[in-house]
């Protein structure tokens, strides 16, 4: 999750030892700097009231005119409640424009990078969710012989930029532990169609597993869902729904949160008024806290110590409140919120727990998989 609220982006290249191998990567993935400040909420709702009357002039002059309509009227206090019940609709929906970012960095929307420089196989294809939003994806499959029998990682992004930005470390996951890998543009990303929501996420990440489902190229068996920041919510209720859990074959979740609400109270300085704010007026909810408890699949939670925009101890409330039988939680010193893949030893965990859950898998149609809980510091 690379921005809510009065989070700023940087976009450049950052150049790192890659944990997946021993050359240097360059990623053009946003950086996140979070800062609080005892000006986060003033900054908030000045951008707030500027962005609306930007965008919203027509309807701003047109509801100033109703309210001096309903004063004529009505008199003072119908005139008040209008004005107040018009404050909440516009706030509750400007909740979107403070977490979705398809527009960071800039031509986002416009340009997404092709795996074609690395020499791999690879497709770009569209697939429509069961709305009707057409949605973009990049596939990469392992060569000829390897691609049938290959765990497939179904990569599910953070909340700014496109799928090109992940390539640098889809490639690298993709090389190191032999996967075959699906990365899926939300709705309003890159070049898929659409607008954003938390109900629409749900639908794309669902339209991917069952495009993945329709593949006789590949073990229907093995997939992966790997979630970071943002999509690790997307990912958990995917591990949770009813109709695909049972399609899942392992769950990975990267420096993702434990909800939005929760969040809130983390980016502003305004806590004391947030936490008396009830769950429904938050358009956007992500309660992942509240689902992962019904998550059965083996699941790894991937934390990096260094996230200074999604605190980790978030990770460790989710994996203890996890349901799964089999868990791991892997923790990276210097790991940041985007670049915990770049540490040392990070594409060794993935495979290593991709062979486990293997392994258990095997155990299972015989009854004697056991309970592992286990915390590994890297």
């Amino acid at each position: 999750m690379t921005k809510l609220g009065t989070m700023k982006h940087e976009h450049g290249h950052s150049h790192q030892q890659c944990g997946c191998g021993k050359q240097r990567l360059s990623t053009a993935v946003p950086h996140s700097i979070p800062r609080r400040s005892g000006f986060a909420f003033i900054q908030v709702v000045s951008r707030f009231a500027i962005d609306v009357l930007v965008k919203c002039w027509a309807l701003c002059s047109t509801g100033l005119l109703a309210v001096l309509l309903f004063y004529w009227l009505y008199g003072g206090w119908v005139a008040s409640i209008v004005v107040w019940i018009s404050i909440f609709g516009i706030f509750y929906n400007y909740q979107d424009y403070l977490l979705y970012y398809p527009e960071v960095p800039k031509s986002s929307r416009l340009l997404v990078q092709s795996p074609q420089g690395w020499n791999i196989p690879f497709e770009s294809l569209f697939i429509k969710a069961r709305d009707g939003t057409r949605l973009h994806a990049l596939f990469l499959k392992q060569p000829e012989g390897l691609a049938a029998n290959a765990p497939t990682v179904l990569f599910l992004h953070g909340n700014a930029g496109n799928i090109g930005h992940r390539l640098v470390n889809a490639v690298a996951v993709y090389a190191a532990v032999s996967v075959n890998v699906l990365l899926l543009e939300y709705r309003g990303y890159g070049k898929s169609d659409g607008t954003p929501t938390e109900t629409g996420l749900y639908l794309d990440a669902q339209a991917a597993v069952d495009f993945l489902y329709s593949r006789a190229d590949i073990n229907q068996r093995k997939i992966v869902v790997f979630g970071r920041s943002l999509g690790g919510a997307v990912g958990v209720h995917l591990a949770t729904h009813s109709v695909f859990r049972d399609r899942i074959f392992a769950v990975i979740l990267e420096n993702t949160f434990t909800s939005i609400p929760h969040m809130a109270t983390i980016i502003f300085s305004v806590k004391r008024i947030l936490k008396w704010v009830p769950v429904w007026m938050y358009k956007n909810q992500f309660l992942s806290i509240k689902k992962i408890g019904q998550c059965s699949r083996p699941t790894l939670f991937v934390s990096g110590l260094a996230d200074q925009l999604i605190p980790p101890y978030m990770m460790q409330l989710l994996f203890q409140e996890s349901g799964s039988v089999y868990k791991r939680m892997c923790t990276f010193p210097t790991g940041t919120h985007n670049e915990t893949w770049q540490c040392d030893g990070y594409c060794d965990v993935i495979r290593r727990f991709l062979q486990e859950v293997s392994q258990a898998h095997g155990l299972e149609d015989t009854g004697e998989i056991h309970q592992d809980h286990t915390i590994l510091d890297i």
